[in-house]
């Protein structure tokens, strides 16, 4: 049986690796895309840019940026191992201006996907005829 991964308790010394924490934080489902997205310059530890060596520990703010959406986030606490989702919400904290620029972005994406109709993508027999008189064929 699995146990539950808690963070660890250890005040303020305590540090971990930046790809490291967040993979146990859940944001990235592998340490190797986390790693991927510090490199190409996604993640500021204190308002500056990080390498995925760079040691995180409580009390630290780290932004994050995630296609369209950006995490304004305060470490909590560090883990090293990843456990479950839980344990890893207790490892950090969105700050309150953050979470309403993330919750605006996020709404102005869903509008935008209104406007756009997703047919199936296949075009019908009709379709095909218009295509091929467009292109000169036939």
């Amino acid at each position: 049986m699995r146990e539950e991964q808690a963070p660890r308790d250890g005040g303020g010394d305590a540090t971990v690796r930046l790809d490291q924490w967040l993979w146990a934080a859940r944001f990235f489902k592998t340490r190797s895309l986390a790693a991927d997205a510090i490199d190409g310059g996604k993640a500021d530890v204190n308002g500056q840019r990080a390498k995925r060596s760079r040691s995180v520990r409580e009390g630290d703010r780290v932004s994050l940026r995630q296609g369209p959406v950006t995490w304004e986030l305060l470490v909590r606490d560090v883990a090293e191992r990843r456990g479950p989702a839980e344990a890893a919400q207790r490892l950090y904290e969105e700050t309150p201006e953050g979470r309403v620029r993330r919750e605006a972005m996020q709404a102005q994406a869903r509008a935008m996907a209104l406007h756009f109709g997703h047919d199936d993508g296949r075009p019908d027999k009709r379709d095909r005829r218009a295509l091929r008189r467009l292109k000169g064929e036939r």
